[in-house]
C-alpha cells in the first residue's frame, strides 16, 4: 500500500535541503519513491513524498536519508499517512 510522508523542518534552509537531496538522490528519485515536492515554509522547509510502500521508505531512511540528515544537523520526525487513492492528470 502506498504511503505519504510529510516532513516539516523548522529552521531548515534551502541550502540544507539541496545538500541532503543531492546526497541521497542526485538527479534521480530513489527506488520506491513515487512523488516528491518540497519548498519553503513559514519557519523552515517542508517535504512531502509518496512512496510505493512503508518498506521502501524504511529502506531509504535506513540506507541513505538518516545519515544525510545527521551530517547537516537536521532533526525531523515525519508524519506517515496511508494513501487510499492517487490521482494523476
Amino acid at each position: 500500500m502506498a504511503i505519504c510522508v510529510i516532513f516539516e523542518a523548522p529552521g531548515m534552509t534551502q541550502a540544507q535541503y539541496d545538500q541532503v537531496r543531492t546526497e541521497v538522490a542526485g538527479d534521480r528519485p530513489p527506488d520506491g519513491a513515487l512523488y516528491h515536492v518540497a519548498g519553503p515554509a513559514e519557519n523552515g522547509w517542508y517535504v512531502i513524498e509518496t512512496w510505493e510502500s512503508q518498506e521502501a521508505l524504511d529502506r531509504f531512511v535506513r540506507d541513505k536519508l538518516q545519515q544525510a540528515l545527521q551530517k547537516t544537523g537536521i532533526n525531523v520526525q515525519p508524519r506517515v499517512l496511508r494513501v487510499a487513492r492517487i490521482m494523476q492528470p
